[in-house]
């Protein structure tokens, strides 16, 4: 898959990423959630950069691990 491929994986809105928070609203998704005890649950999102960093990631991972690499998972474990 190329690039543009992967990151229409993704259900994109505006937010703040977690790796640059200092460039303001930009286009994010969602790739964890934070529960905690008392509070709501916030979402931590990712710009379209970091989705592909982390994809990229995760495929070298999955070929290490000999495992099937599925995009579209840039938050979720192997």
């Amino acid at each position: 898959m190329n690039s543009q491929q992967i990151l229409d994986l993704y259900t994109w809105a505006p937010g703040v990423c977690f790796q640059h928070p200092d460039a303001g609203a930009i286009e994010t998704t969602v790739v964890q959630e934070l529960r905690t005890r008392l509070g709501p649950v916030e979402g931590i999102r990712a710009c379209p950069s970091c989705i592909l960093a982390m994809e990229a990631r995760r495929q070298c991972l999955a070929a290490e691990a000999g495992v099937v690499y599925e995009p579209g998972h840039a938050g979720a474990p192997l």
